[in-house]
């Protein structure tokens, strides 16, 4: 059974470890935060009244130099009755032991072992019943969870993503320049580290027009204002990544992606930052991620930044309705399907009987 504690959130919010055994830099953990839905009022339950998403399950992936803090986020899915989980990957936030790398992969597809291990936990205490899983990813979680997602077809329900980055910033044909360099850096010398060009404009957006409360949360050790260091090993992992999405991911359950409805270009501060994505192209992500499978349903928020859940109070209402919409239309649609089952006709020797 999977032991939870306390976690630094506080009221409302427990963690675990989860053991990935070592590598070089020592132990490898993941970390998987939970946070459950209140008990239903007497009175809604004697009349059987429930909260439209009393039946989902949510595990969301956080993005690159981040880890999970948004309470907010959480509040969103509890109180419509979801439980909701959040998995700090190894060697970020909760994760990150000392003399480790930060964020330092060099296969996306190796945190299948820790979403494998959080979905086993989320599987415990289950309440009763049929439940769905929405996965949830932020910019890399989201990439890494799309490539969770092809190929694991049929167990999950729905795919969110939040600005994931899908595509190279310079678009496919950058990528493809870029590629030869990156993977023969990568081979020579892994840990090569290449420039950094965050000069902290977003982080600075962030505190100019986002959640004073949320932000306030932020442990710097786990999300600096610039990014963590950029490895070549690591960068050959993400553009092997965008590569795959770029080939088609053929998701089979349906995918919202929530995006800035425009990019700025981060070169000097303006108060333009503040109200576009400055890490992605969004354009390019918007195309990549038609690519995604055959259901997306892109939705760009004027004025919102990369995380459009920390943006301006403005464009983050907007991505909390939209993301609700789209989230109780999915669930509507399961009661349809549902319902249409049980009207089905009757089957004689596997064919549907002829009426009127």
């Amino acid at each position: 059974m999977t032991a939870w504690r306390d976690d630094i959130l506080g009221a409302g919010f427990e963690r675990a470890d989860l053991d990935l055994g070592a590598d070089e830099e020592g132990p490898l953990v993941a970390t998987l935060v939970r946070s459950l839905p209140s008990r239903r009022p007497l009175f809604d339950r004697l009349l059987g009244w429930e909260r439209p998403l009393e039946n989902v399950d949510v595990l969301y992936l956080h993005g690159w130099s981040d880890y999970f803090f948004q309470r907010r986020l959480a509040g969103f899915w509890t109180e419509r009755g979801a439980r909701f989980f959040a998995l700090d990957l190894r060697k970020y936030g909760r994760s990150l032991r000392k003399g480790q790398t930060a964020g330092y992969i060099e296969n996306l597809d190796d945190y299948h072992r820790e979403i494998e291990l959080a979905l086993a936990a989320v599987e415990e205490d289950r309440p009763a019943g049929p439940r769905r899983l929405l996965l949830l990813g932020h910019s890399t979680g989201g990439l890494v969870l799309s490539l969770w997602a092809s190929q694991n077809p049929g167990r999950f329900d729905a795919l969110v993503l939040n600005s994931p980055w899908l595509e190279f910033q310079l678009a496919s044909a950058g990528r493809q320049l870029l590629a030869p360099l990156v993977n023969l850096t990568a081979r020579l010398n892994p840990r090569d580290v290449g420039p950094q060009l965050d000069y902290g404009f977003y982080s600075r957006a962030q505190r100019e027009v986002g959640p004073a409360d949320e932000l306030a949360l932020i442990d710097p050790a786990w999300r600096p204002d610039r990014t963590n260091a950029i490895l070549s090993g690591w960068m050959r992992a993400i553009l092997d990544g965008h590569a795959r999405v770029n080939r088609g991911l053929r998701i089979d359950a349906p995918a919202a992606v929530l995006l800035s409805a425009r990019s700025a270009v981060p070169r000097r501060w303006s108060e333009e930052l503040t109200r576009a994505d400055t890490v992605l192209d969004v354009d390019e992500v918007a195309k990549a991620a038609l690519k995604l499978g055959s259901s997306v349903t892109v939705e760009r928020i004027d004025g919102a930044l990369h995380d459009v859940f920390l943006s301006g109070e403005g464009a983050r209402r907007e991505a909390y309705a939209r993301l609700e919409r789209w989230v109780l239309g999915w669930q509507a649609s399961r009661v349809v399907v549902l319902q249409g089952a049980s009207k089905a006709q009757p089957r004689v020797d596997g064919v549907p009987s002829a009426t009127g």
